[in-house]
């Protein structure tokens, strides 16, 4: 079955958390990498967070840079990428800026049924119950989405991840510790079965202001669109 390259993104402390427990967002990346990844969603067609992420965050999803906006509608794209949420229970806001800033495509793919407040703002596709990630990426292929960038947040990591169909891993890993066990972690440990570990190639390692940055691949890419 044909999938979307997958692109998973993500920035970490020392001790591998991606949020502190506070009400506020922890913002974990400097403005180099932040930049870096607005150049990274630049070249996708679409970008996926879970509606955990967008409850929590309000996430645009949007390519920041004017000039590389300019460069995708040069190439007779939209401004930024499509949008992507999955989701098991609804609950989504439809006044998030997910829903209401841009011109991309919206999509929320979903266990629950309908979602009729979502009416005119997204394109609701039921993902089966319980959701199959299968079939979301199946479904996106189908769209024309080439290329799949999954930004979070560590329940989503953890499902990519677990399910083998990362085909890229980027890691941003910043300078400090969190400390706190009661703060989000990039994988959920009790979420992810042991028969899924597998050891990556590490092929990039560089620093980009105050973060490393460790790109690993899988040793057998199941991908469809090549990096």
């Amino acid at each position: 079955m044909a999938r979307p390259y997958v692109l998973l993104s993500v920035a970490t402390s020392l001790d591998g958390h991606i949020d502190d427990a506070g009400p506020d967002r922890l913002m974990i990346s400097g403005a180099e990498d932040l930049d870096r990844v607005d150049e990274v969603r630049a070249g996708v067609d679409a970008i996926l967070v879970g509606a955990g992420t967008i409850r929590a965050d309000d996430p645009r999803l949007a390519v920041r840079s004017a000039t590389r906006r300019a460069e995708r509608v040069r190439r007779g794209l939209t401004p930024s990428p499509a949008k992507v949420t999955i989701t098991r229970g609804g609950g989504l806001d439809p006044t998030a800026r997910f829903f209401t800033d841009g011109e991309a495509d919206k999509l929320v793919y979903s266990a629950s049924g309908e979602h009729p407040e979502l009416a005119g703002l997204a394109t609701v596709v039921d993902a089966g119950d319980p959701l199959r990630l299968d079939l979301v990426l199946a479904d996106l292929a189908a769209r024309g989405v080439g290329r799949l960038m999954v930004e979070g947040g560590g329940a989503v990591h953890t499902l990519f991840l677990a399910a083998g169909v990362v085909d890229e891993l980027h890691v941003a890993v910043a300078p400090f510790l969190v400390g706190d066990d009661a703060a989000p972690r990039f994988v959920h440990p009790a979420r992810f079965p042991q028969d899924a570990a597998h050891r990556m190639e590490l092929v990039d390692l560089r620093r980009v202001g105050d973060v490393a940055l460790l790109v690993y691949r899988p040793v057998t890419p199941g991908g469809s669109c090549p990096p």
